[in-house]
Formats: structure tokens, sequence, C-alpha cells
């Protein structure tokens, strides 16, 4: 198999994985197409480098996920830079409903009223609890793969994944104990 095919092959078997990985963190599908299309590039540029220490599909996950929160960064400073609008509520607690209404695309048409409020949810999370949360939960990605992807101990993922129930339980309570009155 010459380079463009192997490349192809390894397109065609992980742009799925990466487009969902990219849309769950980014939860704008046009953001999600353009940032897989870069990681992709970068594969491209960089499978050279690819020392085998950890697999392919952990190498790649890392690729996308360091590209989705640089993009993250990215898109929040120059959110910053523009005028200021806040999330917040009197309280300090972040709004859920100052988001945008994403509904990921592999969500049931019933369940899509609930799943705009999980992902709004979601959103809110601290950037790490946000990746390891996605990453299993969406991804069905192992405590061990998401430790290798992370570069984090078990324990830390572990802990990571505890801390983002909590808050997701947190955040929908306030949700649902306004929404439901």
């Amino acid at each position: 198999m010459n380079e463009p095919q192997a490349f192809n092959a390894l397109v065609e078997l992980f742009s799925k994985k990466v487009y969902n990985t990219c849309i769950g963190l980014l939860q704008n599908s046009e953001d999600a197409q353009d940032v897989t299309q870069e990681i992709f590039i970068t594969i491209h540029l960089n499978i050279k480098d690819f020392k085998e220490e950890s697999s392919l599909s952990t190498w790649i996950y890392r690729i996308s996920i360091n590209k989705c929160l640089e993009f993250i960064r990215k898109k929040n400073r120059k959110k910053r830079s523009g005028i200021f609008k806040s999330i917040f509520t009197s309280d300090g607690e972040k709004a859920i409903e100052n988001h945008s209404d994403f509904v990921h695309p592999g969500v049931l048409l019933e369940n899509q009223e609930r799943a705009k409020v999980l992902f709004k949810a979601i959103d809110l999370l601290p950037e790490q609890q946000k990746t390891a949360y996605i990453l299993h939960k969406l991804e069905q990605v192992s405590y061990n793969e998401i430790s290798n992807i992370m570069e984090l101990s078990l324990s830390s993922v572990e802990s990571l994944l505890f801390r983002a129930k909590q808050n997701l339980k947190k955040h929908l309570s306030v949700y649902y104990h306004e929404n439901e009155k």
C-alpha cells in the first residue's frame, strides 16, 4: 500500500471517531468539521514522528483533543477581546440557558430537548473533566485509554470523571429546579 492509500485508509478508519470527539467538545458541527480536517492534516504531517509508544488510536485521540482545546481557547480569547457578556446568574452559577442550542447528531428526536440541557451542562465543566467525560460517556473509551490519551494516572481519570458527574448533577439539578416549577 502506498502512502496516499495508507493515509486514506487511516482517515476512513478514524474520521468518525475524530469527528464525534470534536463535536462533543466543540458542540458545533461546522467547527467540528473544520477542526477534524485540521486534525487529519496534522496527522498526515506528523505520522512519520509516531513512535508507537502508545496505540495509534490513543495518539489520534490525543491530537484531536489538543486541537479541539486549542480551538476553544482561541475562540475564548476572541470573545474576551470583544464586548463582555456575562454568562453568570446573580448567585454566581453559570447559567445553562445562555449557551447555544446544540444537539448532538446521534441523539434521537424524542430525547433532543434533554440532550440540549445535558450538552449545555457538559460545556460548563472544567476542561479536563469535560474531556474525560466526553471520551468515556460519548466515545465509550476505557479509563485506561483515557489515562493514556490525557497522559494522566488512572486514579486521576477516575477522579476527573467522579467530579464531572458531581458537577453535572449540580448544574442539572439547578436547571431542573428552576424549570420544573
